[in-house]
């Protein structure tokens, strides 16, 4: 009978020792997990925080039909924008602001708009400025604009300006 005990205690040790190194496998994969996702959170902070523009002007250009747009914004992050189909343009009417797209050949009238570093290296350096040309359908007469550039993962600039009087 002495014998039993000793061997069931023996199992039960043994399972316990199973179960608590189970418990603590688990336990050390849910806290890498955990410290994986707060890592990334703060990479994906630090990116946006440090991808931002700065509007320093815009104005209207009429010797086109129809009339476009010129922005002048500057990268005043810590990140190069290499990628300008990701750089959100939105113009229009105060407050009624819509979004225009990227397209490197954009035209008078195509409702697109086009983005030259300028250097011409196709890379929108930290603190250079770049020139956005807004393409708008139709001509836009209105008494105040809104231009709002949101680069992907970044943080947004807003303008608003109202066109020379001619």
């Amino acid at each position: 009978m002495g014998f039993s005990i000793t061997l069931s205690e023996i199992i039960i040790l043994v399972a316990s020792v199973i179960l608590a190194s189970g418990f603590s496998a688990y336990a050390i994969q849910s806290g890498i997990l955990i410290q994986n996702n707060i890592m990334q959170s703060l990479t994906d902070a630090r990116t946006v925080l440090n991808t931002r523009v700065s509007i320093a002007y815009a104005t209207l250009n009429d010797s086109t039909s129809p009339a476009h747009f010129i922005v002048y914004a500057k990268n005043t992050g810590m990140n190069p924008i290499t990628n300008f189909n990701l750089v959100d343009v939105y113009f229009g009417e105060y407050g009624k602001a819509k979004l225009y797209t990227y397209d490197k050949n954009a035209s008078p009238g195509s409702g697109k708009f086009s983005l030259e570093d300028c250097d011409g290296d196709g890379v929108w350096e930290v603190a250079e400025t770049a020139v956005i040309r807004i393409y708008p359908e139709t001509n836009i007469y209105l008494s105040i604009y809104e231009v709002r550039i949101a680069p992907y993962k970044g943080l947004q600039d807003i303008y608003i300006f109202t066109a020379p009087s001619g």
